[in-house]
C-alpha cells in the first residue's frame, strides 16, 4: 500500500506534542503537516507489520515517554506477572489490552508512563510442568534426582515460550519494556522479598502455626488447589453415624463423618446453637431398611437435630425433649479412642462447642471435629483450645499409642476395623455407603488426607482493620470488587500462610537455633552474610539447595549453637505481592524511584486475582509499609466462548488469537474486545464479531481516510497552507456541524473513559464514524470534492475533513494503535501516540472545536426530515431517486441554511416553507356507523350511501348551521368523525421533537422530465460501481456506450452521466450492446451499459 512506503521515514521530523494545526479555537503550536498520499487499500495486516517496524525503528514507545517528561506527572502502572513457561491465550490478550489502553490514554493526556514487564518465575505450575517432563513422581524422586539439577530445569523452563509472549505482546501493540523486566527469580528481587518478610518477624507478625492442607504421603506432598483440581474421582466409601457417649448423663450424641479415619482424632463436637435438637428414645428394634453394622438397644437415647430425624434413624423412637444446641454446650462426653490424643491442659477437649458453620443439610446436625484434618475444625479447634496433635504420621499411617489394632498402619486401609470397632464398643449407630467427589494425587493416584501441616504466617488478624480501610480507599472497577468481593473476604481475614513444602521458589528467610529455638528471619544478603558461619559459604543465588546448606550463628546472648533455615520455599504469591518495591530492588537502591512510583496509579489483572495478586499486593504493602499498594485497580471479567462457555481444548472452543492477528489484524480484535461489553463483565467472544468491527468501523474509517486523502493528494491539498484555510466561521453548515458533533462526543467519550465505561466511549465513537462522519457528512460532501475547481467551499471540506479525522485518530489511538497511527502519520507525517489527548487534561489543554448546540439540533431535525422522506417514498410506492418536482417543510426553526441539503437528500427539486397543511389536505367524512344505526335503523345503508356522495365540506357547514339532513334524518357532528388527509398527488408524515411539530409534504406527480431525471441517477450509480469493480483510479476517464430502450434521457441529463462518469467518450443509443453490457431495468425501462478504461 502507498502509505506503507511512509513510515519508515523522517524520524527527525517528529513532534511530540501535536496540536490541531490552524485552527484558530485551538491553534497553540501547529502540527507538522504533509499532502497527504492516495491512501490505497485496506490490509491491516500488512499495514500493523510495517507500523511495528516503525516503532522498532523510531523508538516510538520511548519518545512517548520521554516527550512527557518536561509536564512532570507520573502515571505508575504496575505489570501483574505471567509466567512464561504457558502459551498465552486469548485471555492474555484482553487482559493486556486493558493495560495498555489505559497507559496509552494517560500518556496522552500529559502524564510520564513508564511500563516495565515482569516474570512470574517462581511456584507449583512450573514445579509440575518439569515433575512431567521429567517423570518424578514424588518429593523423594526429586531429591533422587538432585535438588540443585531440579531447580535448574526449573529454571530454565520458566523461559520456554518468553518469545512466544514477546512475540504476542509485539503484535497486539502492547506497550511494556520487556528488555528491562523484573523478574521473581533473580537475587535483588528474592533479597527485597527477604526484607519485606523481615519487616513483618520485626512486627511480630511473623508466627509459626499449622494449615490444613491436601496432603499425599506417597509423595510426601501438599498441594494447592491448583494440583487438587487435576485429581478429583468419584468415589464410593463407608460413612457412619457414630454414638459418642455424655458424660453425667444416660445420652449419646449422634455425629456423622465420611472419613472415619478421622476419628481417632476427635477431640469435640460442633452444634449450631440456634439449631433444634430433639432427644429420643429408642422404642423397637431396627426396621427392615436396615443394613450394614450398628444398632441401638431398645431405651437408649439419642440426640441430633430435629430436621434430619426421619433421615438418619431407622428405629421408632419417642421424643423425650425439644431444645435449642446453646443448651448443651459445654457438655462432656467420653473419648472414642482414649488415650489416643493427650488432652491435659486442654479443658475444652471432649466437649462440645458452638460452630456456625453446622447446617441441617445432611448429617445429624452434630459436627465430628479432629483438629488435624480439616481445615474448619483446625479454626474451630484454635478458637475454642482443643488440643492440637496428630494421631497420623507424614507416611499416613497411624502413629504407635493410637489403638493396637490401627497403630503402623495407612489410614485408609483402617475404616474397616476402627467400624469394626466401634460396633465393638457399641458406639456405632449405623453404616452407609457414600459416593461423592473425592480429591487424588494427580500423581501416584492415591487419595489426598487433609492434613494439619507446619506453616509460618503472616498475621493478618492483627491488621485487619487498616486492610480494610486501605481497600475503602482503591478506586475499584467496578465498584462492587472491593466493597463485595474483597471487601467482605478481608472482613473475615485469616491469618497467610506463606509456606509451601516445595523446591522451586524464594527460600523462606528463617533460621530456627538447635540449642535455644530461638528464631531469626535475614532481612539481606548483607545480613546472611554476618550471620553465616565460618564453615558456610555464600550461595551463588539465594535458592534452594544453595541457602538450606548455610548455618548462621545464633545471636542470642550467652548461646553458641548454630541455627538452620527453615526447609520451606514462600507463597509465590507473596513474590507476586512484593513487585510494587521488589521490581525497584528496594530498599537497597533506586529510592527514588520506587518514592516516584509508590502507592502504584493502576494495575489491572482478571477477577480471579481478587484474592491473589490484589490481596497479595494490599497485604504486604499493608505490613510492610502501612499503606495502600495501588490507587485504582480494573477487575476484569472472564472471557468465553460464543455461547457463553467457558473455554476448554476438549470442547475445542479455545480461540487462538493468531487466528485473528494474521485476518482481521489486532486493532480489529481490540476494539472488539472493548466493545463488546463492560470490562468487568465475561466477554463471549464470537470471532463474528472480530469480522463484524473489522469490515463495520476498520474498513469505514479508512473508506473515509482514503476519500480524504486520495482527493486532497488530487489537488495537491496541504493542510499548512493558510491560503487554502478557510476559518471556522466561514465553513458551511455542514462543516461546522461535524466539528461540533466531533467535539460533543470526544467529551462523553473522555467522560466515559474516566468513569472506566470503555465500551460504550467506544460504541459511541464507532457511532460517530459510522452514522455521522461516513453516512452523512462524507456523503453529503463527496460533490463537494469532486468538483475540479478549486473553491472556498472545498478548501472547507478539506480541511474540515483533516480536522476531524485527526481527533478521531487520536481518540481511538488507545484502543486500537495501528490504524489510528497508520492515519494519523498520513495527516501529519508523524505518530498519534507523540500527540495529545485532544480533550486535554490538567496538564494539557483541550485542542477541540467549539461545540455549538443550535446548528447539532437543526442537523438532526434535517436528518430525521430526511429519513421521514425515505419513508414516505416507501409508502407511497416512489422509488428513492426517482425525483419530486416540490417539497415543503411546515412549522419548525428556520431550516433555511439547509435546504440545499434536504433537496438532495430528498431528491426534491425545490423546497419550500408553509404556514399550514391545509393547503395540502382534504377532508374525510367518517360515518359513526353506532349513532347513525340507532338513529336510522332499517334505512342505516341508504344514509351511508348518500353520505358518500355528499361533498364533506358542505356538509360540515350545513351541520354547523344545524340544517344537515341526510336521507330525511338530521345529521349532528355526533354522527360523524372528520378525518384529514393528503389531496391526490401529495404525501406527508408529521415528526415530533423538542422543535415541536414537523412536517414533510412530497410532490408525488411524475412527468417526463423527473423520469429523465431519475433514469440519469440510476445510470450514474450502476457506473461508479463498475468504476469500483474496476478498480479505476479517482481521475481515470473512461469510454461509455448507454442504450435507453422504451424511455427517454433529456440531453441535459446524458451530458450530467458524462460529467459525472468522467467519460472522455461517451454514446448514447448507438450501435448494439454486446455480451460485455451491464443491463437493469428501471421502472419497466430497460437499459445496458458499457463501460471500458480511456
Amino acid at each position: 500500500m502507498a502509505l506503507a512506503k511512509t513510515l519508515l521515514n523522517s524520524t527527525s521530523e517528529m513532534c511530540p506534542n501535536l496540536i490541531t494545526s490552524h485552527i484558530q479555537y485551538d491553534a497553540v503550536t501547529p502540527d507538522i503537516m504533509v499532502v497527504p498520499e492516495p491512501a490505497g487499500e485496506f490490509d491491516p495486516v500488512a499495514l500493523e507489520s510495517s507500523l511495528m517496524d516503525a516503532w522498532r525503528v523510531e523508538g516510538t514507545f520511548a519518545k512517548s515517554i520521554e516527550s512527557r517528561r518536561g509536564h512532570g506527572s507520573a502515571f505508575t502502572f504496575l505489570e501483574g506477572p505471567p509466567t512464561a513457561n504457558g502459551k498465552p491465550g486469548i485471555h492474555h490478550v484482553i487482559s493486556r489490552l486493558f493495560k495498555d489502553m489505559v497507559c496509552r490514554w494517560k500518556t496522552m493526556q500529559g502524564h510520564v508512563v513508564e511500563r516495565k514487564a515482569g516474570w512470574d518465575t517462581h511456584g507449583l505450575p512450573v514445579e509440575i510442568e518439569v515433575q512431567k517432563q521429567l517423570n518424578l513422581m514424588s518429593n523423594e524422586e526429586i531429591e533422587a534426582y538432585g535438588m540443585k539439577e531440579f531447580n535448574e530445569k526449573c529454571k530454565e523452563s520458566v523461559w520456554t515460550y518468553e518469545e512466544t509472549w514477546r512475540e504476542m505482546t509485539e503484535r497486539m501493540g502492547f506497550w511494556v519494556d520487556l528488555d528491562d523486566p523484573y523478574v521473581t527469580l533473580h537475587d535483588q528481587y528474592i533479597e527485597s522479598a527477604w526484607w519485606s518478610l523481615k519487616q513483618m518477624f520485626d512486627k511480630g507478625l511473623l508466627f509459626r502455626g499449622h494449615k490444613v492442607l491436601p496432603y499425599c504421603p506417597q509423595t510426601g506432598t501438599s498441594y494447592s488447589s491448583h494440583e487438587v483440581s487435576l485429581g478429583y474421582k468419584e468415589v464410593t466409601e463407608p460413612a457412619v453415624f457414630v454414638k459418642f457417649k455424655l458424660l453425667e448423663d444416660e445420652a449419646s450424641v449422634l455425629a456423622w463423618t465420611t472419613t472415619p479415619w478421622t476419628l481417632p482424632g476427635n477431640v469435640g463436637l460442633a452444634v449450631g446453637p440456634d439449631l433444634t435438637y430433639c432427644r429420643v428414645k429408642i422404642t423397637s428394634g431396627p426396621s427392615d431398611s436396615w443394613e450394614g453394622r450398628g444398632g441401638a438397644e431398645v431405651g437408649e437415647e439419642l440426640i441430633l437435630a430435629k430436621d434430619l430425624i426421619g433421615s438418619v434413624l431407622r428405629n421408632h423412637m419417642e421424643v423425650l425433649d425439644e431444645f435449642p444446641g446453646s443448651e448443651i454446650i459445654g457438655k462432656s462426653y467420653k473419648p472414642l479412642f482414649p488415650g489416643a490424643i493427650k488432652g491435659e491442659g486442654h479443658p475444652s477437649a471432649w466437649t462440645i462447642v458452638g460452630a456456625d458453620f453446622v447446617t441441617t443439610t445432611d448429617g445429624t446436625g452434630v459436627v465430628h471435629t479432629a483438629v488435624m484434618y480439616g481445615e474448619d475444625d483446625y479454626s474451630l479447634g484454635m478458637e475454642v483450645g482443643f488440643p492440637a496433635q496428630h494421631t497420623v504420621g507424614m507416611d499416613g499411617k497411624f502413629i504407635q499409642g493410637t489403638h493396637n489394632d490401627i497403630d503402623g498402619k495407612y489410614v485408609k486401609e483402617c475404616d474397616d476395623i476402627i467400624i469394626d470397632l466401634l460396633e465393638k464398643e457399641g458406639l456405632l449407630y449405623r453404616e452407609h455407603s457414600y459416593t461423592h467427589d473425592y480429591p487424588h494425587c494427580w500423581r501416584t493416584d492415591h487419595p489426598l488426607l487433609y492434613y494439619a501441616m507446619d506453616s509460618w504466617f503472616v498475621r493478618m488478624t492483627a491488621v485487619k482493620e487498616k486492610i480494610l480501610q486501605y481497600n475503602s480507599e482503591v478506586e475499584w472497577a467496578p465498584e462492587w470488587t472491593g466493597t463485595k468481593r474483597m471487601g467482605e473476604w478481608l472482613s473475615n481475614i485469616k491469618d497467610w500462610a506463606i509456606s509451601r513444602e516445595r523446591y522451586w521458589g524464594t527460600p523462606l528467610p528463617v533460621w530456627i537455633c538447635k540449642e535455644c529455638g530461638s528464631e531469626h528471619c535475614v532481612g539481606s544478603i548483607e545480613e546472611l552474610s554476618e550471620m553465616k558461619t565460618e564453615s558456610s559459604e555464600m550461595p551463588p543465588e539465594l535458592h534452594r539447595p544453595y541457602v538450606d546448606e548455610i548455618t548462621l550463628s545464633c545471636p542470642q546472648v550467652e548461646c553458641d549453637g548454630e541455627m538452620i533455615r527453615e526447609p520451606y520455599v514462600m507463597d509465590c504469591w507473596f513474590d507476586s505481592g512484593c513487585a510494587s518495591f521488589a521490581q525497584w530492588h528496594y530498599p537497597f537502591e533506586n529510592a527514588d524511584k520506587f518514592d516516584g512510583s509508590f502507592p502504584v496509579d493502576y494495575i489491572c489483572e482478571a477477577v480471579d486475582q481478587t484474592r491473589g495478586w490484589f490481596y497479595s499486593l494490599m497485604a504486604v504493602s499493608t505490613t510492610v509499609f502501612d499503606s495502600i499498594s495501588y490507587r485504582r485497580c480494573l477487575s476484569l471479567g472472564h472471557i468465553l466462548d460464543k455461547d457463553g462457555k467457558k473455554m476448554s481444548k476438549s470442547k475445542g472452543n479455545v480461540v487462538n488469537p493468531w487466528d485473528h492477528f494474521n485476518k482481521e489484524g489486532a486493532d480489529s480484535i481490540r476494539w472488539y474486545m472493548t466493545t463488546q461489553s463492560a470490562p468487568w463483565s465475561p466477554t463471549n467472544f464470537d470471532p463474528n464479531g472480530v469480522r463484524e468491527s473489522y469490515a463495520k468501523m476498520f474498513l469505514t474509517l479508512w473508506n473515509v481516510y482514503k476519500f480524504h486523502a486520495d482527493y486532497a493528494s488530487l489537488d495537491g491539498f496541504d493542510p499548512g497552507n493558510e491560503d487554502t484555510f478557510v476559518p471556522l466561521e466561514e465553513r458551511s453548515h455542514l462543516d461546522r456541524w461535524i466539528l461540533s458533533k466531533a467535539s460533543s462526543m470526544a467529551q462523553e467519550y473522555h467522560d466515559k473513559f474516566v468513569r472506566w465505561d470503555f465500551h460504550k466511549a467506544g460504541r459511541d465513537l464507532e457511532a460517530f464514524v459510522v452514522n455521522d462522519l461516513s453516512n452523512w457528512y462524507v456523503r453529503r460532501s463527496r460533490r463537494r470534492l469532486w468538483n475540479e475547481v478549486d473553491s472556498m467551499d472545498k478548501h472547507s471540506c478539506q480541511n474540515t475533513l483533516h480536522e476531524v479525522l485527526l481527533i478521531v485518530c487520536r481518540l481511538m489511538a488507545p484502543v486500537s494503535p495501528f490504524v489510528s497511527d497508520a492515519i494519523h502519520r498520513g495527516l501529519t507525517g508523524s505518530s498519534v501516540h507523540l500527540a495529545d489527548w485532544p480533550v486535554g487534561s490538567d496538564i494539557i489543554e483541550s485542542t477541540l472545536p467549539p461545540v455549538d448546540p443550535l446548528v447539532e439540533m437543526e442537523m438532526e431535525l434535517v436528518r430525521s426530515i430526511a429519513e421521514a422522506g425515505r419513508r414516505v417514498r416507501v409508502d407511497a410506492g416512489r422509488r428513492q431517486r426517482l425525483p419530486c418536482r416540490s417539497g415543503w417543510i411546515v412549522g419548525g426553526p428556520d431550516l433555511s441554511s439547509f435546504h440545499e441539503i434536504l433537496s438532495e437528500e430528498l431528491n426534491v427539486e425545490e423546497i419550500s416553507v408553509i404556514d399550514d397543511l391545509d393547503t395540502f389536505q382534504k377532508i374525510e367524512i367518517v360515518p359513526n356507523r353506532k349513532a347513525l344505526g340507532a338513529k336510522c335503523r332499517a334505512d342505516l345503508p341508504k344514509v351511508l350511501s348518500e353520505l358518500q356522495m355528499i361533498d364533506p365540506e358542505s356538509l360540515l357547514l350545513e351541520i354547523e348551521a344545524g340544517i344537515a339532513a341526510v336521507g330525511g334524518y338530521e345529521i349532528n357532528d355526533s354522527d360523524i368523525d372528520i378525518k384529514r388527509v393528503e389531496r391526490e398527488g401529495f404525501a406527508a408524515e408529521t415528526l415530533s421533537g423538542d422543535y415541536g411539530d414537523v412536517s414533510l409534504v412530497l410532490d408525488m406527480e411524475i412527468d417526463e422530465d423527473l423520469l429523465s431525471k431519475g433514469l440519469s441517477r440510476d445510470i450514474i450509480r450502476r457506473i461508479q460501481a463498475k468504476r469500483k469493480d474496476l478498480d479505476l483510479e479517482i481521475e481515470a476517464t473512461i469510454n461509455l456506450s448507454v442504450w435507453v430502450e422504451d424511455g427517454k434521457l433529456s440531453d441535459r441529463d446524458w451530458e450530467r452521466v458524462v460529467s459525472e462518469t468522467r467519460s472522455e467518450k461517451a454514446y448514447l443509443n448507438e450501435g448494439v450492446a454486446n455480451d460485455n453490457s451491464i443491463e437493469f431495468e428501471v421502472d419497466g425501462v430497460k437499459i445496458s451499459v458499457q463501460i471500458e478504461k480511456a
